[in-house]
């Protein structure tokens, strides 16, 4: 039933067990305290546009190379900018700052609230605009430099440091221009659209006066004061949200006619000539999508161009991207064959080819050379745990690979797409810099990194492959204890996430786990993780297979992973621990609860408990609607399994979560009061769905003490 992959991490494990590594990892260094841990990379490597030339900054200076020669140079001093700074009267910098170039010759970046450009060819630094201080959602136009943002539920607009506000809403359950619409599904990142000529923009509209407020309170006033939050509940009544585009020329708003039977608008696209405006339209029980294309002049429906339909859910993740400065033709991506693939439409809605295909998922679309001869896009197609770069002839129907190097990579194709830049790791290189000719073949090694573990001992990694019951396989990771002796019985904590958007095995530095999860390895555990049905880069198939039963599938998945632990002759399977998050944390009690003696030890954070609590856009899509699917909900609500409580459970719920709302701890705390079954339960005030910065410290010493105490 068992087999291995073929990533047995026989480089690094013997790398990483030499009798010269004496330190062991502290708390502080499992938290990311410890930046020197990081492998070393290039900082805002980047083509200059139009050129073979590279960038990247070091030392505080940017320096400039060429694909084609091995020399590098500086060509911007951070001194310089700060000299011509403190001579034009403004703040000077302490670091380079992050910067987008124009072309070849201009660059920009952001201070606090100013916008400066830079002319190498002037050798000037120039305030372009500014704003107000307290804006958020912030969008520059370029090459114009005029700049959208929201204060409060507003909309305003700055050109050359002045402020025209584009909407003056007195109702605060209106918002404009806000990021977080739709909860940020869908692929959505922003509220504000500039079109390609900077003569429209366009932005949303979001009326939640409507949805249900969500009490959460802030301790830190004298007497704790209500900060209420919006939050849709699975079922009810949700925001409604539309587009509207403003006119820069005649200062007027128009509302785009969208079906208001469609829900959700998403992956907002401006066609290159910005005579169109495209919208991913979708209805709430999110199985039927509209490609719809709108007239910005007066906001009229030009033409549905096509319709995608799903017995599950349909999840557009990205807009339309059309071919450079070519309004005619773009690449859509789909999973309607099953996998994630993508296809060459005509702007009629035409459909030209399928450019992509196969059981393999396309991870991220690149970019098109300037020829819109080839498109460059990232994949899994020569193994599900990695991300090569490939390429694909418009006009022909193949694709062919670019990178080559196991791992996972993270790539930048020059203007002409003669050039790579490729940056990558794997499980036994901890990065790796070079640029690549179009052909994949390796021209120069910028950065080859030192792996910043040496010094420390670590457990033996091994990613493998396990065989469900329907002999789907099921990725996995393994990290044996420090010092790890054949002949002992080690106890075992399992690592869960195993819900939608997540893939936690990968080809990447460490496996993919981390430095806590080796943390804890170092003090004597087994560390093992599975990603089971649900998750992601497997295809339709296998991540559609928990709609509307969460906590099934997965389960079973799961179990699967128990079972092998149990064979191994090193596990002390009377002694296994659970711990995840979110998801995870849903997992982990479903786990430890429908399994009653299985897992001794379980400690987990924001779980979800019921799914009747959980916010409309993810909920539904996964499990349709509490009257609709009474069943599901039944089925995944982990109130009824209290009963069978065994072995000590800790819950970790952050006090100011508006992803996954207390509530779903609280009421499990109460029902595990009426069965009378005992709980440990611990709270982060002040922070929302995750615990950061130095107070990560304080969780992960929570976690590994209760393990520690009780495994």
């Amino acid at each position: 039933m068992y087999r291995s992959f073929i990533l047995v991490l026989l480089p690094l494990l013997l790398s990483l067990t030499v009798s010269a590594q004496s330190k062991l990892l502290t708390v502080e260094d499992a938290s990311n305290m410890n930046p020197k841990l990081n492998p070393a990379s290039l900082s805002q490597l980047q083509w200059r546009p139009g050129t073979s030339d590279f960038l990247f900054v070091a030392k505080n200076n940017l320096v400039v190379g060429n694909a084609e020669s091995t020399g590098q140079d500086t060509l911007v001093r951070l001194s310089d900018m700060n000299t011509i700074l403190k001579f034009s009267h403004q703040e000077t910098l302490k670091r380079f700052p992050l910067i987008t170039f124009l072309n070849k010759d201009q660059f920009y970046y952001t201070t606090g609230n100013k916008l400066f450009l830079c002319d190498l060819m002037k050798n000037s630094l120039t305030v372009v605009n500014t704003w107000n201080d307290k804006a958020e959602n912030i969008d520059i136009s370029t090459p114009g430099f005029k700049v959208a943002y929201t204060l409060d539920n507003n909309l305003y607009l700055s050109s050359e440091g002045k402020e025209i506000p584009l909407t003056t809403e007195k109702n605060k359950g209106i918002l404009y221009g806000s990021s977080r619409v739709h909860r940020n599904e869908f692929g959505i990142e922003k509220g504000t659209f500039w079109s390609p000529r900077e003569n429209y923009l366009a932005f949303y509209r979001m009326d939640e006066s409507m949805v249900a407020d969500y009490p959460l309170v802030d301790i830190s006033t004298r007497i704790a004061t209500l900060q209420p939050v919006k939050y849709p509940m699975a079922g009810m009544t949700s925001h409604k949200v539309t587009v509207c585009v403003y006119n820069i020329s005649t200062s007027k708003t128009i509302v785009l006619q969208t079906d208001s039977t469609m829900e959700y608008l998403t992956n907002i696209t401006w066609s290159p000539d910005e005579k169109y405006i495209y919208i991913a339209c979708l209805n709430r029980d999110q199985n039927h999508l509209q490609l719809n294309k709108y007239d910005p002049r007066d906001g009229s429906l030009v033409k549905t161009l096509f319709e995608e339909t799903s017995t599950a859910y349909v999840e557009p993740m990205h807009g339309p991207v059309f071919l450079n400065n070519d309004p005619t033709r773009f690449v859509w991506q789909s999973q309607r064959d099953g996998f994630n693939h993508l296809y060459l439409y005509n702007a009629d809605g035409l459909l030209i080819r399928q450019l992509t295909k196969g059981p393999w998922v396309v991870l991220d679309f690149l970019k098109f050379d300037d020829q819109n001869k080839k498109a460059f896009f990232f994949c899994n197609k020569d193994n599900p745990l990695g991300r090569q770069l490939y390429m694909t002839d418009l006009k022909k129907e193949e694709v062919s690979p670019v990178t080559r190097a196991p791992g996972t990579h993270a790539a930048k194709v020059s203007d002409n797409g003669n050039y790579i830049l490729d940056s990558y790791n794997s499980c036994t290189v901890p990065r790796q810099v070079e640029i690549l000719d179009a052909t994949g073949k390796s021209l120069q090694v910028l950065l080859s990194a030192e792996n910043p573990l040496k010094e420390y001992k670590l457990g033996e990694t091994r990613l493998f492959t396990l065989k469900n019951e329907a002999h789907v396989d099921l990725y996995c990771r393994l990290i044996k204890p420090v010092d790890f002796d054949s002949n002992k019985r080690y106890p075992v904590i399992i690592y869960v996430y195993g819900g939608p958007h997540s893939q936690l095995v990968t080809d990447t530095w460490l496996g993919g786990g981390g430095l806590f999860l080796n943390y804890l390895a170092d003090l004597g555990y087994v560390v093992f993780t599975l990603d089971n049905r649900g998750t992601s880069n497997r295809g339709a198939a296998f991540e559609q297979a928990i709609f509307r039963n969460l906590g099934r599938a997965e389960v079973s998945d799961q179990m699967v992973g128990l079972k092998y632990l149990k064979s191994l002759p090193y596990v002390d399977s009377t002694r296994v621990g659970l711990n995840g998050w979110s998801y995870g944390g849903f997992m982990t009690i479903s786990l430890f609860l429908k399994n009653p003696g299985t897992f001794k030890v379980a400690v987990c954070g924001g779980p979800v408990i019921d799914w009747k609590y959980y916010e409309v856009m993810y909920g539904e899509r996964y499990m349709d609607t509490p009257q609709s699917n009474p069943d599901g909900y039944k089925n995944a609500c982990l109130l009824n399994d209290v009963k069978n409580l065994k072995g000590k459970l800790l819950i970790i719920h952050d006090y100011q979560d508006e992803t996954v709302v207390p509530q779903n701890s609280l009421v499990f705390l109460k029902k595990c009061v009426d069965e009378g079954k005992q709980v440990d339960y611990f709270i982060y005030p002040g922070h929302e769905h995750n615990v950061r910065g130095i107070d990560r410290v304080h969780l992960n010493q929570k976690m590994t003490q209760y393990f520690q105490e009780y495994l």
